[in-house]
């Protein structure tokens, strides 16, 4: 029973030990931040009377029915705001804050040497709430309008008649090469449009190419054979090769019949490929579009027939494999430029000179940033400040 009574003594010793004789702040208001994504609560309060004695102040939170608080985090004791907002660390949620959901919050006082004042009264319910306009996207905003306006201004001046400048890319000098070896040897063109779908923007690059390859085929009189995965893509291809032929004024040289469906999987139309290399022995293979891994098939296949081969894609991961078995390379955003500028279209065109133009302003703006950044960390602005002065 004696071991009982001083224990109990002891350990009321302690908890006065750790118990600051100082108030704690108070009128502690929550409210939900305005404009935002409904992930922020703003938390004001008036500074502890004792706030000279306080190191800093923790907040602490309790979600319904209020009976659990569980600490935040901290902030000085001369600070009189803090804003409760969701924290991603790698992607991963460590501290929510839920749209829709009630908050309730206390605050207490922390002395330099570890004390701590009673917890304040509760703040009033605060729930956060998914606003209309979030200011914190305005950037993205002013981004969008900029670009569209780049946009549309490029596009008119296009439709206008005005020529932009787009550098020109040595792969593409190769297709008019590739083309008219395959028409002094009298053998076909293979095309491979890649594996994604027609949603896909390296597939929708690949068929404004196959249009432009399939006129110069058409005006010198080869044959082109286009295997396809997809049958939306190769309905699409054959759409885009007949136009072509018949552009030219030759639409009875359109085989219908070299446009078609190979395989619905990757590695049975890689392999079916291989084997329209080895039977029909083509001159030329272009493998435009987005590729995976029997890219390295369908190049080293090729290479072994010893055809000329052109490669364009955007797919980042292949491009070793095309580097390594193709005569020419189209690399990345290429693609994409390659179409434009074998196309013509305004609206291609336009969109490039607009993309490399907001570049350069990202870029631009960049190395403004570092550079403010670096000077004012390092706090010389002061210095430049303080010797201009004192000279």
């Amino acid at each position: 029973m004696l071991i009982a009574i001083l224990l109990l003594v002891v350990s009321q010793a302690g908890g006065q030990d750790t118990l600051a004789p100082f108030a704690p702040p108070t009128n502690i208001i929550a409210k939900d931040a305005p404009w935002d994504a409904g992930n922020k609560v703003i938390i004001t309060w008036r500074p502890s009377i004792d706030k000279d004695s306080l190191a800093y102040y923790e907040i602490w939170r309790a979600t319904p029915p209020f009976t659990k608080y569980e600490r935040i985090g901290i902030i000085g004791s001369t600070d009189s705001l803090y804003e409760d907002h969701a924290i991603l660390e790698d992607t991963v949620v460590i501290h929510e804050v839920t749209p829709g959901k009630q908050y309730r919050y206390k605050l207490r006082g922390v002395t330099p040497d570890g004390r701590f004042t009673i917890l304040s009264e509760p703040s009033n319910i605060a729930i956060p709430r998914i606003q209309a306009f979030n200011i914190y996207r305005l950037n993205v905003l002013i981004a969008f309008i900029l670009f569209t306006a780049l946009f549309l201004y490029s596009i008119e001046r296009s439709k206008r008649g005005f020529k932009f400048f787009i550098r020109r890319i040595p792969g593409l000098d190769a297709l008019d090469e590739a083309v008219g070896r395959a028409t002094e040897m009298g053998k076909p063109v293979l095309y491979s449009s890649g594996l994604n779908p027609i949603d896909s923007i390296s597939t929708i690059a690949s068929m404004c190419i196959l249009g432009e390859v399939a006129r110069k085929i058409a005006r010198y009189e080869s044959r082109l054979i286009v295997p396809n995965i997809d049958p939306i893509v190769m309905t699409v291809a054959q759409e885009v090769v007949k136009e072509a032929y018949l552009s030219e004024g030759k639409p009875h040289l359109y085989r219908e019949d070299d446009v078609f469906f190979l395989a619905a999987q990757q590695f049975p139309y890689a392999a079916g490929i291989s084997g329209i290399m080895v039977r029909e022995r083509p001159a030329t293979n272009l493998f435009i579009g987005y590729f995976y891994a029997e890219s390295l098939i369908l190049a080293e296949a090729g290479n072994m027939s010893g055809a000329i081969q052109v490669a364009a894609t955007d797919a980042i991961m292949q491009l070793p494999f095309f580097v390594a078995a193709c005569d020419y390379t189209i690399i990345g955003e290429e693609l994409y430029a390659a179409s434009a500028y074998l196309s013509g279209r305004p609206d291609l065109v336009a969109t490039i000179k607009t993309e490399d133009w907001f570049k350069m302003i990202l870029l631009i703006l960049t190395y403004l940033g570092s550079i403010i950044v670096l000077l004012t960390k390092s706090n010389l602005f002061l210095t430049i400040f303080k010797v201009t002065g004192g000279s």
